[in-house]
């Protein structure tokens, strides 16, 4: 079983032209038959991504650049061999090999990913076998995808004045700790 299962590592290296340190990371389990778009989905929901509508690409050590999702680059850099990352299989990898990927070419949210030196079985780290890449370990805190602080935040201007801290009055008393009594320590 362990055979066929790698273990990548991503560490969030940046983001929106910020350097993160020290620097959030995942672990995944994946399939050595499953394909690098289905990587950088999982890869994306780990890291909070939820506006996937943004391409992305996954340069390899080998000089491949791949694309995603699908073909969708209209003017892709030239003299290097391009593929498609959804038509592109993990069993490409090698233990302890490193790629980067990159969500969003605007934003740049750049990874670096790690091949663990020894292969992983499934059951050992989630208790199951995923149909899809899957993270099971990792830390660190996510910057929001647009640089928001708050919900009213568009994350364009740094201005946007944080709203007063209620201290708890604004909770419903559905919990013992929420609601006036809260409010009134």
């Amino acid at each position: 079983m362990s055979r066929n299962w790698l273990s990548v590592r991503a560490d969030l290296v940046s983001g929106r032209g910020e350097d993160l340190w020290p620097r959030p990371g995942r672990i995944f389990v994946a399939a050595r038959a499953m394909t690098f778009g289905q990587l950088a989905a999982a890869i994306d929901d780990a890291f909070g991504r939820w506006d996937r509508a943004h391409l992305h690409t996954v340069d390899l050590a080998d000089g491949m650049l791949l694309i995603g999702p699908g073909d969708a680059w209209d003017d892709p850099p030239q003299g290097r061999p391009v593929e498609r990352s959804d038509r592109t299989k993990l069993s490409r990898l090698a233990l302890g090999e490193q790629f980067a990927y990159t969500f969003d070419l605007g934003d740049d949210w750049m990874h670096l990913c790690t091949v663990g030196e020894e292969r992983v079985d499934p059951y050992e780290v989630l208790g199951q076998i995923p149909d899809r890449p899957t993270a099971y370990g990792g830390w660190g805190s996510l910057p929001d995808q647009y640089g928001r602080r708050f919900d009213e935040d568009s994350g364009d201007d740094e201005r946007t004045p944080i709203p007063p801290d209620p201290r708890g009055s604004d909770l419903p008393p559905i919990h013992y700790s929420w609601g006036p009594r809260r409010a009134r320590e």
